[in-house]
């Protein structure tokens, strides 16, 4: 869920005994934004210190600005189809879209129109039911073909999203630190969004094979009883060489996730039990997640899952189309290194 927001810019004057000080200026090379009682406040010391308020906000500019440029890029592929076919905006639609939509029979009205729970008679909203249901296959419809013209047309969005300074520190990394892609995970084992977009990023790791790397951090939320203990267990897995097996496997058993499962899913990995228990039980592994945790609200994200990708910010379940268009997009891109 995101909320979009207007954006504009805020102009900022500091009061100081020599009166007010306007503007940004250039001190040793760094830009100084505001000045305090003789303090020069430096952009770097700004973005360092209100790094989760400044993240959330850019966020929310960019989703609405990207949700801009998506209208106005499938607005140009269907003007220009249009273009192309000699037909006005409408006509096309009307003849490859509107005209191929089938109307469901009778008998899968009455389905729907059980399932409303409605006391209005059915001859009553039987046409507004077809007019819904006829909307909503055009829609479908229109955004597929949306996106095979976007593929015709070669498309690449290069808009970026807002970047954050996330280094791995030690994080377990799946991949090797030299490629051209690294994308870092905050992460739930109890959040279903997580959940579902667990195999996305395994089905991402087969096709861009080599070319991306990927690092989990443990975010566990406090609604989620279980989830900080079983990221625990996937820390304790590491110890042993296994972290990655582990994590999956937690994933794949979602809503099981009490100690005494974590443990039975350990053993499924062969694991010197005495040391896994003992790492598990004694809490060896709190510490390193908590550290994630910190960082997680350092940076002022406030749900899971939320990713990195070479430092450029997302959050939420996405389709799988947007992961790959968002890796295409780094790897279009000059290389700068999140890696560290």
């Amino acid at each position: 869920m995101h909320s979009y927001i207007g954006a504009g810019l805020v102009f900022i004057a500091v009061a100081t005994a020599g009166g007010l000080r306007a503007g940004s200026a250039m001190e040793g090379g760094a830009e100084v934004v505001a000045e305090i009682g003789g303090h020069k406040v430096t952009r770097a010391e700004l973005e360092e210190k209100e790094a989760a308020k400044l993240l959330k906000v850019r966020s929310q500019y960019y989703l609405a600005e990207r949700q801009a440029l998506n209208q106005l890029i499938d607005d140009y592929v269907i003007e220009e189809k249009a273009r192309q076919e000699h037909l006005t905006v409408a006509e096309l639609i009307k003849r490859d879209i509107e005209s191929k939509i089938q109307d469901p029979t009778e008998d899968q009205l009455r389905v729907y129109y059980e399932g409303l729970g409605t006391d209005e008679p059915y001859a009553d909203v039987r046409e507004k039911i077809l007019f819904s249901i006829r909307q909503r296959r055009i829609s479908v419809s229109r955004a597929e073909y949306v996106r095979l013209l976007r593929e015709q047309e070669g498309v690449l969005v290069s808009l970026s999203a807002p970047t954050a300074d996330v280094p791995i520190n030690g994080a377990p990394l799946q991949g090797t630190r030299e490629a051209p892609v690294t994308i870092i995970e905050f992460a739930d084992y109890e959040c279903p969004y997580c959940q579902q977009i667990h195999p996305l990023l395994k089905k991402l790791e087969t096709e861009f094979d080599g070319k991306i790397a990927l690092a989990f951090k443990d975010f566990p939320l406090p609604m989620h009883p279980r989830a900080a203990k079983a990221a625990e267990a996937a820390r304790c897995a590491g110890v042993q060489g296994r972290f990655w097996e582990l994590h999956d496997a937690l994933f794949e058993h979602a809503g099981h996730l009490e100690v005494p499962q974590l443990k039975e899913y350990a053993q499924t990995l062969h694991l010197d039990m005495e040391k896994f228990d003992k790492c598990l039980d004694s809490g060896e592994a709190t510490a390193a997640v908590q550290k994630d945790f910190a960082e997680a609200q350092r940076l002022g994200l406030s749900g899971t899952p939320s990713f990195f990708v070479n430092g450029h910010f997302f959050s939420g379940i996405v389709k799988y189309n947007t992961l790959r268009e968002m890796v295409q997009q780094e790897l279009a891109a000059p290389i700068a290194s999140n890696r560290k």
